[in-house]
């Protein structure tokens, strides 16, 4: 094989994350900080907002696969709620407000965040080889901190992430950026994720050999579409690539 670089999926593929998107903490914490800022809603008023304007966003997206913007759901939220005391804040901190409200709705809903095993080993020895880069779908508030927390931010270049450009995979242009970030050509481009829609058919439908790894996340078969390799333990790729490793 001519592989000249190596792109990843992040959630279930590099990363084992675990959230709990609807707890109750995380909307009674998002009420009690919005009070801070003159804006008075229950945690349930606050909940309903939110998950019926991430809907919204969905449903007007012209997108065969559209992604939420988070910070721009919260933009909202503070816009038609803010009051004359909301308004009489300075300038740069209610700027900020989305963003913050974002992070801060992540932090909470997490439950795991840890790297699957020799992750970091086997990228060390990658990247020595490859160009690698990153494709995900994700919201740019949270994937490059939970990326820095792991300790993987600085591996890749270009980090590719969804949210960004308001569609998800399996959509093609999604792996075409990485690809022209790296200046490197499908045929010679290696993808790995824990997918079998999102990940395998999107880069296979993108021209890129794959790799499936069969984590305890993602979906696991779509349409009779088949990887090029499956793996279970992240080491496997050192030898798929007639690379000693250790």
């Amino acid at each position: 094989m001519d592989v000249r670089a190596i792109a990843f999926d992040v959630n279930g593929t590099l990363v084992e994350i675990l959230t709990e998107d609807d707890l109750n903490q995380i909307f009674r914490a998002a009420g009690h900080f919005l009070t801070y800022q003159g804006i008075d809603l229950r945690r349930h008023r606050v909940r309903d907002l939110y998950f019926h304007l991430l809907k919204e966003q969905k449903q007007h997206s012209p997108e065969d696969h559209p992604e939420f913007d988070a910070v721009a759901i919260w933009q909202r939220i503070i816009d038609d709620h803010m009051t004359d005391y909301t308004r009489s804040l300075p300038a740069e901190k209610l700027a900020q407000l989305p963003l913050f409200l974002a992070e801060m709705y992540r932090g909470i809903s997490r439950r795991r965040l840890r790297l699957y095993p020799h992750v970091r080993a086997v990228l060390n020895v990658l990247r020595e080889r490859f160009r690698l880069s990153l494709v995900t779908d994700a919201q740019s508030a949270y994937a490059r901190g939970e990326l820095h927390k792991v300790g993987i931010l600085d591996y890749f270049d270009p980090i590719v992430v969804s949210g960004d450009h308001g569609f998800r995979k399996p959509d093609r242009r999604l792996f075409q950026f990485a690809l022209d970030g790296m200046g490197v050509a499908a045929e010679n481009t290696m993808y790995v994720g824990n997918d079998m829609h999102r990940d395998i058919f999107g880069a296979r439908e993108a021209g890129m050999r794959t790799v499936m790894f069969d984590s305890n996340q993602g979906t696991k078969s779509y349409l009779g579409c088949a990887a090029d390799y499956t793996i279970t333990d992240h080491r496997d790729l050192l030898d798929i690539l007639g690379l000693p490793g250790w």
